[in-house]
């Protein structure tokens, strides 16, 4: 039997890649996430790096720490109801429609927690510490469905934590700096076309299952790694009734490590073993890939319009062009595979109300606008990813002196995500029909 062009063998590795491209969408553009306080969440996020009264500043703007007194302690948990179904088709390397169904909802309910605290000292010093997701992703498909060899599961955690410290430089004037020790845990998996492999090698192309769709194998990496940033702000008060805040979050560098856990069919890996090239190909063994997350700046302004009612605005930049391609390299073998995203940094913008309807009872509301970092020619099904239109509801109950209880629901609507990506000769097009709904609750305590 003739040797199996090693060629031919780097472009399926290529096409793996895409197994580990956690750079889909999540809950706000690109795969970041937001929802580390249902307070905020309630108007939009709208005045976040601003605002006073919010425990989750210990990573939004941690200046913003020296405006509370004695302790404080909060606990958000977000729930992220994300749908998404493809309304497209796709064809396999000869043209022919693939097999199996649209993937069903590749969403899932997924709770998203964070808790923080906040001591503010006698010396005019506040300490902070929080634990928050800045990052994630959750989609599953249908096994066998159309886009198999695209996407199956993707599954990103990223949990941080931060601490913080900040003081103040004058009576209306602070800043604040914070650590952040980040923990990154990445679980993808998807179908793997062996039948294209081996009609694409003429030695091999006379077997009956040497055809697209005849042979379908499935790769699955886990990788994980810990990773160090910082982040600085600062807090400006010119009036009473009036704030801004500016605070800058770092970029964080993972070496993911890990493994790939290959399922090759029989028939195919005979073939594989009867060729000394190919034989030590697609084994279980170590993997890993270099992710950069990417930095944030945010701007926020706060305004008490009147003892009731009052406006926030928020505008951040999010620094994607860090994400340029995803390389994966294997210690079997296999050749490095490659996946190009070409990004670029994105914008989020949002304007928000709150009114203060009883002692007890303050109700928000806000709208944002959440620019995508991708475009059609680099989107996956992982989680097709468009420009969004945030639609945000929220009340704070005050139980007591003490205690405040926040409530918040978030509709999240994309423009028009379609994707037309093709590999190792199978291309998948289309729209999908796609939407998240977040609901909200948390609690602060102060003494």
């Amino acid at each position: 039997m003739r040797k199996i062009p090693r060629t031919t063998v780097t472009a399926l590795a290529v096409g793996i890649a895409g197994t580990l491209a956690f750079a889909s969408s999540a809950h706000a553009a690109g795969f970041q996430l937001k929802e580390n306080s249902v307070k905020s969440m309630g108007s939009a996020f709208a005045g976040t790096a601003a605002k006073t009264g919010d425990s989750s500043v210990v990573t939004n703007n941690p200046a913003v720490m020296t405006q509370f007194e004695g302790n404080t302690f909060q606990i958000d948990v977000t729930a992220i109801d994300l749908n998404y179904e493809f309304k497209g088709t796709a064809t396999d390397a000869f043209g022919r429609p693939m097999t199996g169904g649209d993937g069903g909802n590749a969403g899932d309910v997924t709770p998203v927690p964070a808790m923080s605290y906040i001591r503010k000292l006698d010396n005019g010093l506040a300490l902070g510490a929080m634990v928050s997701a800045p990052f994630g992703l959750k989609t599953e498909y249908e096994d066998n469905w159309v886009g198999r060899y695209f996407a199956h599961t993707s599954d990103v955690r990223i949990v941080d934590l931060t601490l913080s410290g900040a003081i103040d430089v004058t009576d209306r004037f602070s800043v604040g700096i914070g650590a952040i020790v980040s923990r990154a845990d990445v679980t993808l998996s998807r179908s793997v076309d062996f039948g294209t492999l081996l009609y694409s090698n003429p030695a091999t192309r006379p077997l009956p299952f040497a055809q697209p769709q005849a042979a379908d194998g499935f790769v699955e990496i886990q990788g994980d790694d810990n990773g160090f940033g910082w982040l600085v702000g600062a807090h400006f008060r010119p009036t009473d009734n009036f704030a801004i805040g500016v605070s800058y979050r770092s970029e964080i560098d993972y070496e993911l490590a890990g493994t790939a856990d290959w399922t090759v069919p029989g028939n195919v890996a005979a073939v594989f073993s009867a060729s000394p090239t190919t034989a030590p190909l697609f084994q279980d063994g170590p993997g890993g890939a270099k992710l950069t997350t990417p930095s944030v700046l945010s701007v926020g302004a706060h305004w008490n319009v009147t003892d009731r009612f009052a406006l926030s605005a928020s505008w951040a930049e999010t620094g994607w062009e860090s994400l340029r391609e995803v390389r994966i390299e294997f210690e079997n073998p296999d050749p490095d595979a490659v996946e190009p995203f070409e990004w670029s940094d994105s914008t989020f913008v949002a304007i928000g109300a709150e009114y203060k309807l009883s002692d007890r009872w303050t109700l928000r509301g806000g709208i944002a606008n959440d620019e995508t970092p991708t475009s059609l020619e680099h989107r996956t099904p992982r989680l097709p990813d468009d420009d969004r239109r945030w639609y945000s509801i929220g009340a704070t109950w005050q139980v007591s002196d003490a205690l405040d209880v926040n409530f918040a629901v978030t509709h999240i609507k994309p423009d028009d995500p379609k994707v037309d990506v093709t590999s190792s000769g199978s291309r998948i097009a289309g729209p999908f029909d796609g939407s998240a709904n977040l609901y909200g609750v948390s609690a602060q305590y102060r003494f």
